[in-house]
């Protein structure tokens, strides 16, 4: 059977690959961007399989219409990917309040309003598959992203319980986490807070890590269509999936930390309870 794809983010990374990867084995896809033109070259291949989609998700009415007219022209929604989002540099202290409130809008509040907008069209169908593109981010932190973080980590816990909700109505609920991959992510995609010389040593050694280790583990974005095909397809898909080389080792690792501190600190947490 074919399937319906509602995919925001189209233009570029990520979400040009999910539609392309859908487009390509006869799946029909509403792709949304800020810019249409970035559509066109979806548009010029795959023709009406494609509807083209105006959209910035932190325009609530502007989410609702672009589902509206997806269903309108489809007539279902069998898979919606919360893609659109950005990456926000910068130590927590050099971040503004308004910087934060700006990707807090995009990277989660966004997701919030295109998933709310497509749940009563996949309840009433009774079935649907929401993927929420996280990162590994979402569940560990490194330095000089910690407003970005706030967003993926808020979007981890919204979708956990997103999850428990909509099972009983027939909808799944995936968290892709990625890893590092050759898109725009950190380029003309992201945003960086005006940096404080306290921190110029931080960010200097954290470049020189990221120098060492380029190219080691660095995804293809080409491989992630495919792998998100395996997803949708899945008849238990995963609640959580981990996306690239790298990931696997880093969450392996984050774990295992988290639980030994557990455990070395457990008798102060049980003399916490106070019984």
């Amino acid at each position: 059977m074919t399937k319906t794809w509602f995919i925001t983010g189209a233009g570029r990374g990520f979400g040009k690959q999910f539609a392309s990867a859908a487009l390509q084995r006869g799946d029909k896809v509403a792709a949304t961007a800020r810019n249409l033109d970035a559509l066109q070259d979806l548009v010029d291949v795959y023709g009406d399989a494609v509807l083209p989609v105006q959209l910035d998700v932190t325009d609530r009415a502007g989410v609702d219409a672009a589902v509206a007219a997806a269903v309108a022209q489809f007539g279902r929604l069998d898979v919606v990917v919360n893609n659109a989002g950005y990456g926000l540099f910068g130590a927590v202290e050099e971040i503004s309040d308004q910087e934060l409130r700006e990707q807090l809008e995009v990277n989660l509040f966004g997701v919030l309003h295109v998933t709310q907008a497509v749940l009563p069209t996949l309840r009433a169908q009774g079935a649907g598959h929401i993927i929420q593109i996280s990162t590994i981010g979402g569940i560990g932190a490194f330095p000089n992203l910690g407003g970005y973080h706030a967003s993926k980590w808020a979007l981890e816990g919204l979708s956990e319980s997103l999850a428990q909700e909509v099972a009983g109505f027939g909808i799944k609920v995936t968290l892709v986490e990625p890893g590092s991959y050759a898109t725009d992510w950190a380029g003309s995609s992201a945003v960086h807070a005006t940096q404080m010389p306290a921190y110029d040593p931080l960010r200097q050694a954290m470049a020189e890590r990221m120098k060492a280790s380029s190219g080691q583990a660095t995804g293809d974005p080409a491989a992630a269509g495919p792998a998100l095909l395996k997803i949708v397809d899945a008849e238990q898909p995963p609640l959580r999936v981990l996306f690239g080389t790298a990931p696997t080792q880093i969450a392996r690792h984050l774990y295992q930390q988290r639980l030994e501190t557990w455990d070395q600190w457990k008798l102060v947490s049980i003399e916490a309870n106070g019984n």
